[in-house]
């Protein structure tokens, strides 16, 4: 059969990893760090690459994850949390858990310990499902919702990622969504290519928080090296500008990351760390402090399921 399922432990990480023989891929999960994405692995140009900028053993997890936040799922809020305080229904809540900078930063999952919830392997795919059930862990979040993630490798070296948000109390939640992977394609990130439908820039304020303000910004809608460009910024993707949502090529042109979503997603934030070898590319259902400022805020009521759906394709010159 073309797809498969297999795991391991490599390197004190344990892994499930998704595969697709025939066009020799493969996808690794981490299901005890958050279901994070631990490889999307791929020939390009003639070898096997890993285009996600992971970790190199449980060691580098222990010591970077609550740093770096590479990979993460970003749940029950995306980004920062503004000194980590935030009012919901008429109360006022504080996160226990925060950053060194005093805000609240990435959710509350990403080091949770997400739990198999099934596995299916057919001609056409091979899918994986994890999940985590939340109980009001932390007082700044008091409420209590499940959260389902759903890796699913199709042909044409597409790997689908689907999360569902079910709230599971008596009361209605704010909630958001999102992804922290960084992405890279074996050059330096300034000598590639980034294209995206922008519909503005979120402004940010001295503490990378939104002031609710949103700048007029096109400087990628079109394919651009990205060259020196200093990127810690969110984007308002522009609905209109159709999909993909996000492209990141190599320099040659000759390989790029497509990214595609079912509009659950209308946020992109960028991020390029310090040695410029890879790029976050996040795609949130809101933007930072959402719990503050309600730009894109979901809303869950008790029982109510919201679903979030996005792709990543490898697209070479022996599959375009």
């Amino acid at each position: 059969m073309r797809f498969r399922i297999t795991q391991q432990v490599s390197e004190g990480i344990r892994l499930l990893h998704l595969h697709d023989d025939e066009m020799q891929a493969t996808v690794s999960i981490a299901p005890d760090q958050g279901a994070m994405l631990h490889a999307f692995e791929a020939p390009i140009n003639g070898s096997t690459y890993n285009i996600i900028n992971n970790y190199t053993d449980i060691g580098d997890i222990d010591r970077n994850l609550s740093l770096s936040y590479k990979s993460s799922k970003l749940s029950p809020f995306a980004c920062r949390i503004r000194d980590a305080r935030y009012s919901w229904e008429g109360k006022q809540y504080e996160f226990e858990k925060k950053f060194i900078d005093g805000s609240a930063i990435h959710g509350l999952l990403f080091n949770k310990n997400f739990s198999e919830d099934g596995k299916q392997v057919t001609d056409f795919m091979a899918s994986a499902s994890f999940s985590y059930e939340y109980k009001a862990e932390d007082p700044g979040y008091p409420f209590h919702y499940r959260c389902r993630v759903t890796y699913t490798l199709l042909p044409g070296l597409t790997l689908q990622v689907q999360t569902s948000l079910q709230n599971k109390g008596e009361e209605k939640i704010p909630i958001s969504d999102g992804w922290h992977p960084y992405f890279q394609l074996n050059a330096p990130v300034d000598d590639c290519f980034l294209q995206f439908p922008s519909g503005g820039m979120v402004e940010f304020d001295s503490h990378l928080v939104p002031t609710r303000q949103v700048l007029p910004f096109d400087t990628f809608n079109e394919p651009k090296a990205i060259g020196d460009t200093m990127l810690d910024n969110c984007f308002l993707l522009d609905p209109e500008g159709g999909q993909p949502a996000c492209v990141f090529s190599s320099p040659d042109r000759k390989a790029r990351i497509e990214f595609t979503t079912d509009g659950q997603y209308p946020y992109l934030q960028l991020y390029i760390p310090g040695d410029r070898k890879s790029i976050a590319i996040e795609n949130l259902s809101s933007a930072p402090d959402s719990f503050n400022n309600r730009m894109g805020l979901v809303t869950l009521d008790p029982g109510e399921e919201k679903a979030f759906t996005l792709h990543y394709t490898i697209k070479t010159e022996e599959t375009v």
